[in-house]
């Protein structure tokens, strides 16, 4: 009886170690719908013809929380839409010749639906205190602007991907301009909302300190 109780009280330990671990997996207060999320969708799925508020390819515009969640059942990623077309061994999205997703990205996006797919935002604090190329901007430029903005495909002829390609458009005044919306300029990223307050502010300070390979 006694050996019984050992047995029992040891599997319950391992259950509730095994079970304690799955938590910790599934939950991440580091996966936030407008700082990690939204910027796939739009760097990778909103180009030109695609699925944007301008064309909505097969009537999806994955730039907005609403137009994501048309294709996403919360808390189910393998019924959502969204998911099943950029995951497995073959995603079928984004479309031929375009780049598909990092498995970073797929992970984020899974772990988001199955957290509840809540529009959540302001995850982190805003720091505007720490603004060098490599640790902010270089990040920044990756998560919005390279899925458009590559050496395979490199729209409207820039390339974001590397700090040469980036320090050449922003010597034209082209890329401050365009990120904040301002009049005269191609507003990006395109067919989307603005990067936050936060994030301007940063790209700012760092073309204002000379945009330094730093």
């Amino acid at each position: 009886m006694l050996k019984l109780k050992s047995v029992l009280y040891l599997f319950m330990t391992v259950l509730v170690v095994t079970l304690s671990d799955c938590t910790s997996d599934v939950y991440n207060p580091d996966v936030c719908f407008q700082e990690n999320i939204l910027p796939i969708f739009v760097s990778n799925c909103a180009t030109t013809g695609c699925h944007n508020s301008i064309d909505k390819a097969e009537e999806y515009d994955l730039t907005s929380y609403e137009g994501i969640m048309k294709g996403v059942v919360a808390n189910h990623p393998s019924r959502s839409e969204v998911y099943k077309v950029i995951s497995g061994n073959n995603p079928s999205m984004p479309a031929e010749n375009y780049p598909k997703l990092s498995n970073k990205d797929v992970s984020y996006i899974k772990l988001w639906i199955d957290m509840g797919a809540k529009n959540t935002s302001n995850c982190s604090s805003c720091d505007t205190m720490s603004f060098t190329y490599s640790a902010r901007i270089k990040p920044l430029i990756t998560t919005w602007c390279v899925g458009c903005h590559s050496s395979g495909s490199p729209g409207g002829g820039f390339n974001l991907s590397n700090y040469s390609g980036v320090s050449a458009v922003v010597a034209t005044g082209q890329f401050l301009g365009s990120i904040q919306h301002a009049s005269g300029f191609s507003a990006m990223p395109k067919n989307a909302s603005k990067l936050s307050d936060c994030d301007i502010k940063v790209i700012e300070k760092w073309i204002e300190a000379g945009y330094l390979d730093n």
